[in-house]
């Protein structure tokens, strides 16, 4: 793959991964002005049906991987020794990876 198709990769995903944060976002704010639960009861069973999980499960992942792309690009671009970009490069896929997983495991139980 050459370098122009890849930087038009991460430019696809950083727009499609806004497009979708975006659109929950407003999903989830239209639907708390509209009808927001008023009990804890009420907030669960929201929260807890098949497609708010899977959403919101979308919505975690989108974030990561949105934050993933704008960061590499930082580092590719402003971090120029190689063993410190590798080094942040791994310890932020690290913790997104982490995140994802706690998210994950907090919307799937």
């Amino acid at each position: 793959m050459s370098r122009k198709a890849s930087g038009f990769k991460a430019w696809a995903w950083q727009r499609i991964t806004a497009v979708y944060i975006g659109l929950f976002g407003v999903y989830l704010l239209s639907s708390l002005l509209c009808a927001a639960p008023e009990t804890y009861t009420a907030w669960q069973a929201w929260f807890t049906g098949p497609v708010m999980r899977v959403t919101t499960l979308l919505f975690v992942l989108a974030i990561l991987l949105h934050a993933w792309v704008g960061i590499r690009d930082i580092c590719i671009d402003y971090v120029k020794p190689i063993a410190v970009r590798a080094s942040l490069l791994l310890m932020l896929a690290l913790s997104l990876i982490l995140y994802g997983l706690w998210a994950a495991q907090l919307l799937l139980r």
